[in-house]
């Protein structure tokens, strides 16, 4: 009987432990989940140490303001790409221009003066204040398409592209027209073992990958003879502008007109189109010289329009900038 009355409070005791025991456990598991989403819900603050700040010139002023990097990078992504663009493409556009922003600053060329950098594109990177852009989107996008500005900086602090350990010359441009360009075929020089000619697919779905220009012979002979004094050219003459070479991004590296051999670059800057990707056509009976060109800037780096069509096809902003950059890597600064 003694015995009976042990095991039937044992069994009592066993009874009432095991909902005690699984609680414990449920809720410690419960509890270490819930600190890990909250972990990753809390941003973590990133120390940029000494490259926390950016002496940006605006050039309308010709005045320098001290601004924390990556607030002045939501002004250089929202002002140098859409903000319909897609989020990945937005996140590679704010790694290109963080690296590029700590690139100047790293190569100060006393260039601006005191500033590190200018708010010019045709110099540095384009810049606009919140408040600017915010007036140049319609009211029900302002918040949505500020805060995907946002995001694609902030989720991407710190991260700069390296190779070799230093942050690379991170150039960009709007529209490759389907083949980015080697630096030493738009500027000379040795060029970057990183910036390499690379094709991109989709690029002609967007309204920055072809232009046209038309001129008038006169207006075409007066724009090159402001350059060149000395120029002349008979139209009558079949092999009167002709194409010697090509680059390996499909640009004019070298064009016969009349008696001058120019770059395509130097034609692209002399008669003011998008790109150095052109063809000229010019009829012997007519007054008029068309222009079509393929691609807008100068084609090294980065394409914007590239990097939004690649991230339409699911690559992520790692992959789009290991498609532009060659042999890189994407580090903390």
């Amino acid at each position: 009987m003694k015995k009976i009355l042990i095991y039937f409070v044992l069994l009592i005791f066993i009874c009432f432990s095991i909902p005690i025991i699984f609680t414990s456990n449920f809720s410690e598991k419960t509890t270490s989940k819930e600190v890990v989403e909250n972990a990753v819900q809390n941003e973590i603050e990133y120390n940029y140490t000494k490259y926390g700040t950016v002496k940006l010139l605006h050039t309308d002023t010709n005045k320098v303001e001290e601004i924390d990097l990556d607030e002045y990078l939501y002004g250089v992504v929202s002002a140098e790409m859409p903000a319909s663009f897609e989020e990945e493409a937005l996140k590679a556009q704010a790694v290109v221009a963080r690296t590029y922003t700590i690139y100047k600053i790293i190569n100060n060329e006393d260039k601006h003066g005191k500033a590190n950098i200018c708010d010019d594109s045709t110099c540095c990177q384009a810049w606009i204040s919140e408040k600017d852009r915010k007036e140049k989107w319609k009211e029900d996008e302002k918040d949505t398409n500020w805060n995907k500005i946002l995001d694609a900086v902030n989720s991407t602090k710190g991260k700069i592209i390296t190779y070799e350990g230093k942050p690379i010359n991170a150039f960009f441009h709007s529209n490759s027209g389907g083949a980015t360009e080697a630096p030493v075929d738009v500027w000379g020089g040795t060029g970057y073992p990183y910036l390499q000619s690379v094709s991109t697919s989709g690029e002609d779905a967007y309204s920055q990958y072809s232009s046209e220009v038309e001129l008038t012979k006169e207006e075409f002979t007066k724009k090159i003879k402001e350059e060149h004094s000395d120029f002349k050219i008979d139209f009558n003459e079949d092999d009167c502008i002709k194409v010697e070479e090509y680059t390996d991004g499909n640009r004019v590296k070298k064009i016969k007109i009349g008696n001058l051999e120019l770059s395509g670059v130097e034609v692209r800057t002399i008669l003011g189109l998008k790109s150095a990707n052109f063809k000229i056509t010019t009829e012997k009976e007519k007054e008029k010289i068309k222009l079509e060109v393929i691609g807008y800037g100068h084609g090294v780096g980065m394409s914007q329009t590239g990097a939004d069509s690649l991230a339409k096809e699911g690559k992520t902003y790692e992959e789009i900038i290991h498609h532009y950059y060659t042999n890189v890597e994407i580090e903390n600064i």
